[in-house]
């Protein structure tokens, strides 16, 4: 019987001739990587050794990953291909193919500031919450809340979370302003 693993070319040896040479064979293996384990992982990582290892764990984002199949998707004429493509896309910038673009919403006819009496139109969107001395508050754009606010003493505006930066600053001098004429 012939050992065709540790010897092919001669007939079978003994178990330890056997075993002797497969541990020289495992020897020979172990020292061809020896480079591979030149570094002592178990110390910390700094420098440009710390900033190889680092890339090669950084996971690509979705955006990223999308770009990268827009450019393979360039060289091909798939139809699906670029509908993946775009999908991924999409997913990246977290908007949902089905769910349309949000749109800024156009101004209110008429505000909840707005008065019956008071006829003229509002000045953009919703923008602030007035509030005073016993009631839940009125939201309105910010000409009818300074009107508003004019007219009740007591009261003040609150910006909404979507309001244009200064809002709230913008309706209290154009209500002070309002009440000195």
């Amino acid at each position: 019987m012939t050992d065709h693993f540790a010897r092919p070319e001669r007939a079978a040896t003994s178990r330890e001739e056997r075993v002797a040479e497969l541990h020289r064979l495992c020897d020979a293996d172990y020292a061809s990587t020896a480079a591979r384990r030149k570094a002592d992982l178990s110390q910390p990582l700094y420098g440009s050794a710390a900033m190889v290892v680092r890339e090669q764990l950084r996971e690509p984002t979705d955006l990223q990953v999308a770009v990268e199949v827009a450019r393979h998707v360039l060289d091909c004429d798939s139809s699906l291909t670029l509908r993946e493509a775009l999908r991924l896309l999409l997913r990246a910038l977290d908007v949902h193919a089905a769910t349309p673009l949000p749109a800024e919403a156009p101004p209110a006819l008429r505000c909840p500031a707005a008065t019956a009496s008071d006829t003229s139109p509002c000045g953009g969107p919703v923008a602030v919450l007035v509030l005073g001395l016993g009631e839940g508050g009125t939201a309105g754009c910010e000409h009818h809340a300074a009107r508003l606010i004019a007219a009740a003493p007591g009261t003040y505006p609150v910006a909404l979370p979507h309001a244009p930066e200064g809002a709230a600053t913008r309706v209290h001098r154009a209500a002070g302003e309002a009440g000195r004429r």
